[in-house]
């Protein structure tokens, strides 16, 4: 869709922010570069050609400046517990729909816990999470549900051949860390736990060509934050295959490496979901290749159908609350593979 909104792109020379821009602008949107790191932000302006707006999260009247005359804004800048609290004020000072990639659960806690009324009242939607972690588990999620209104579990198995952590998610995850005190957090019972015992290894058979492998249980993302949001499911686990596990925790696992000419990696990943209801079993599936590039499709789909008007609800929704999931999903055949029941 040739759109012409100009978006903001907080964050936009980082690794994902990167992949974000280019696919906004592939479908007709005219991204202005955000961020704090002024010399980095000319630097892409230079290369693409775009206007850059340097921002900064401590000082209220860069963000102002930055997102005026936008018609919405996309927060890639972690780690998201010091950045999405500042940009999604300045969005609803600006009455402008806020969409993030956010992946620290702790960080979409505090904006579905602190921002859910305020942009209720102020009519903008907000759409934390929208990314590769939260966002597409969600989707899927909410795509096998079909018509159950209630299911017992939702299991979520990443299968991820390898993990090349970005600059940005080894500084999200020290965040992460600290403010649950080293422990785990799972969800069970209906809310979140923080336990200090060792998650369990269990094996998980993902569909073909993955077949069994060797998971990490309670290997916990953001998918416990947003399926339970909407979808009345007390048992909510994620599984992380050991491979992936092992190359996030190892200090010298080198940042992802362009392998093509879109920048992606050669990662690949399987996320296979499936959800319980009584002795029924419903499957979602979907197949890809690099966790940080498919974000950008995500997220820039979701900007689309915000902007369109083709949403659910308005005020702190997530992907699965606030879109048709079964229809976003298809829309995304160019990036994705996705299997979905019926």
């Amino acid at each position: 869709m040739e759109s012409g909104h100009r978006v903001t792109v907080f964050g936009a020379y980082g690794h994902t922010g990167r992949f974000v821009v280019a696919e906004a602008r592939r479908r007709g949107f005219v991204p202005v570069l955000s961020g704090r790191d002024a010399g980095r932000l000319e630097a892409l302006a230079r290369e693409t050609g775009l206007e850059a707006r340097p921002a900064s999260v401590g000082d209220a009247a860069s963000l102002d400046h930055a997102l005026a005359g936008t018609a919405a804004v996309i927060n890639c800048a972690g780690p998201f517990a010091t950045t999405a609290a500042p940009v999604l004020e300045a969005a609803l000072r600006a009455g402008i729909p806020y969409l993030d990639v956010a992946a620290e659960i702790e960080a979409n806690l505090d904006t579905f816990t602190h921002f859910a009324e305020r942009a209720r009242e102020a009519d903008v939607v907000v759409v934390p999470a929208m990314a590769f972690f939260g966002g597409l588990g969600d989707l899927l999620a909410t795509a096998a549900m079909g018509d159950w209104t209630t299911a017992d579990e939702a299991h979520i198995a990443y299968g991820l051949d390898s993990w090349h952590p970005t600059e940005g998610t080894r500084s999200a995850g020290a965040v992460s860390r600290r403010r649950r005190e080293g422990r785990r957090v799972r969800y069970s019972g209906g809310r979140l736990e923080h336990r200090d015992d060792a998650p369990p290894v269990l094996r998980w058979a993902f569909p073909d060509p993955m077949g069994p492998r060797a998971v990490v249980g309670e290997f916990t993302m953001a998918d416990v934050v947003t399926i339970p949001r909407h979808l009345p499911i007390p048992e909510v686990r994620t599984y992380m295959t050991v491979e992936a596990v092992r190359d996030i925790a190892a200090p010298d696992t080198p940042a992802p490496a362009a392998v093509d000419e879109h920048g992606r990696s050669a990662q690949t990943f399987l996320v296979d979901v499936v959800v319980r209801s009584g002795g029924a079993e419903r499957r979602a599936v979907a197949r890809g290749q690099d966790i940080y590039a498919v974000t950008a499709p995500l997220v820039v789909e979701a900007l689309d159908r915000v902007l369109g008007g083709r949403t659910h609800a308005v005020g702190v929704v997530s992907a699965g609350e606030a879109f048709d999931a079964p229809g976003f999903l298809r829309a995304l055949s160019g990036h994705l593979s996705v299997e979905l029941p019926g």
